[in-house]
């Protein structure tokens, strides 16, 4: 499938909103967070949006599941660095976003070894209500002091992204009970490649 296909088109445009969103951070006022966050919850959309327009039009490809995973880490470890950076996080808020952010780089590293032993790890339903609850805690964290002075926003933020937290270590121990069985396999050897004996 090739690059210009429009799944893919629309994780290219999640990667290219990142450095968007970051340099909106170093605008002041009211209306920069606002349109950071119209802007990172439209990116976010896309990630489910590429994934179900790909399989509704049987246009999966090998690039798109590249692609994917590395636009998502991308936009989220990025505006979560910035967002301790600008000093928008709650109190008590860094635990959750270190957690977040280090059971992305476990599940990606054991992703792209299982992918060489031609072993996939599916996407869990949990997973999912993680990333929604978890993208939707970045969006309102973005706000933050922009929101209605009567709503505590950067409360309701914080709170949301400890919950995204909690479900990040429980679908992040499901995934490693789930590829830990393959871990003492030798990878299957690259077309072209002699295998290892010994």
């Amino acid at each position: 499938m090739p690059l210009t296909s429009l799944p893919n088109l629309l994780t290219l445009s999640r990667i290219a909103a990142v450095p968007i969103v970051i340099a909106l951070f170093y605008v002041p006022g009211n209306e920069a967070r606002w349109l950071a966050c119209v802007l990172f919850t439209a990116a976010a959309v896309t990630d489910w949006l590429d994934g179900h327009m790909a399989r509704r039009w049987q246009q999966q490809s090998d690039i798109g599941r590249f692609l994917d995973p590395i636009a998502d880490k991308l936009l989220v470890a990025a505006t979560l660095l910035m967002l301790t950076a600008s000093g928008r996080l709650p109190t008590g808020a860094l635990l959750p976003a270190l957690v977040i952010l280090c059971r992305e780089i476990l599940v990606s590293g054991l992703r792209e070894y299982l992918a060489g032993l031609r072993v996939g790890l599916p996407v869990s339903r949990l997973a999912k209500w993680k990333t929604t609850i978890q993208m939707v805690a970045i969006g309102v964290l973005i706000v933050g002091n922009a929101g209605p002075a009567f709503v505590p926003v950067k409360a309701i933020g914080g709170t949301l992204l400890w919950l995204a937290a909690i479900l990040t270590l429980i679908t992040g121990y499901d995934y490693l009970r789930a590829g830990l069985p393959h871990l003492s396999r030798t990878p299957a050897p690259r077309h072209g490649e002699p295998q290892r004996l010994g």
